[in-house]
């Protein structure tokens, strides 16, 4: 899988973006507080289920472990043997997304464009939490679609709190 890098940034505009995993951080008092680790990938279940809608689906992650974790904003996830995961919308770069003990994430997938007048057929979609791991993988006919998943430039909502939240997030970036 694909490793998203995030760019660059003058040490002024840093101090404005997410904490990274596994960095802790300074209190106003000058105590560092406990870094949240990077979840472990055996310590993740991850979910792919068909969406209502034509060529959607909704995919979650959820912590079983026994402490908070963080996982990347923005899901990975690849169809089949094409390159690369799916786009995020909106458009972003890395960054941790906390998931506590016990707690889910949700995303939506869109993986075809409605207006295209091109697709592929694969046979397979591979969910990832964090781009580091190895994702699981789901077999076209476990997600509605027996003949294959019918994608063309397939996009990705980041986590959210709800499945109902990534929807709206997809119906806004994505009409």
């Amino acid at each position: 899988m694909l490793i998203r890098h995030v760019p660059a940034v003058p040490a002024i505009l840093a101090l404005a973006l997410p904490v990274p995993a596994g960095v802790a951080t300074a209190s106003s008092t000058g105590v560092t507080a406990p870094a949240v680790p990077a979840c472990r990938e055996s310590r993740l279940a991850v979910a792919a289920t068909a969406a209502d809608r034509p060529d959607t689906l909704r995919i979650s992650v959820t912590n079983r472990g026994a402490g908070a974790c963080v996982v990347d904003r923005i899901p990975t996830v690849v169809c089949g043997d094409l390159d690369g995961p799916t786009l995020p919308v909106p458009d972003a770069d890395s960054a941790p997304y906390r998931l506590p003990a016990g707690g889910s994430a949700y995303a939506a997938v869109r993986a075809l464009d409605p207006v295209s007048t091109e697709l592929r057929l694969v046979d397979a979609l591979t969910v990832a939490g964090d781009p580091a791991h190895r994702g699981r993988t789901f077999d076209a006919a476990t997600l509605g679609a027996p003949d294959g998943i019918r994608v063309w430039e397939p996009v990705t909502t980041w986590w959210h709190r709800s499945s109902a939240e990534a929807d709206a997030v997809l119906d806004r970036h994505t009409d």
